[in-house]
């Protein structure tokens, strides 16, 4: 399992190299989320051992709140693995043209997020940690697609079928 924080620089990284800009900590925090979800989604299990909190703009991870730079996080980080790269690079593919704002209030439909949200008024911030049950379910509902490929995860077994 990898370190958030391994995981948030190569977003980090990554979006600057396909972009060319700096990703701001919002969006930084979305594509995060979603690169958890789509571990679900993809391999089953999470990408890494980190908390997400019901912030009112979306989920956040307080752990890279706190080590967020405009030059990138504050701590020492290390590669990660090559599987999660690839989703990670498919997130950013997804979802990294998508503005900030906009990301935050698509994180609002989220199962995890609504849930971990309940009693609070929209102008609270929040603090209630999302579950990862919860992550696994709004990962349930979506269908990943591999930019590389151009096809959906699931049309992979129909090409190996073709193949045999």
């Amino acid at each position: 399992m990898e370190r958030v924080y391994d995981v948030a620089q190569y977003i980090f990284n990554e979006y600057k190299h396909i972009s060319g800009q700096i990703i701001d900590e919002m969006k930084l925090q979305k594509l995060l989320y979603y690169s958890q979800r789509e571990s679900f989604a993809i391999l089953g299990k999470p990408m890494f051992d980190a908390e997400f909190e019901g912030w009112r703009y979306g989920p956040v991870c307080r752990a890279i709140n706190s080590v967020y730079t405009k030059e990138g996080l504050s701590i020492e980080c290390s590669d990660i693995a090559f599987d999660n790269a690839y989703i990670v690079r498919n997130v950013i593919s997804e979802y990294g043209v998508i503005e900030s704002w906009e990301l935050s209030k698509m994180s609002h439909r989220e199962i995890s997020w609504k849930n971990a949200r309940c009693g609070l008024r929209d102008d609270e911030n929040g603090t209630t940690i999302l579950e990862l049950s919860d992550i696994k379910k709004d990962s349930a509902k979506i269908r990943p697609y591999d930019h590389l490929w151009d096809m959906y995860y699931d049309e992979f077994e129909d090409v190996e079928n073709m193949c045999q």
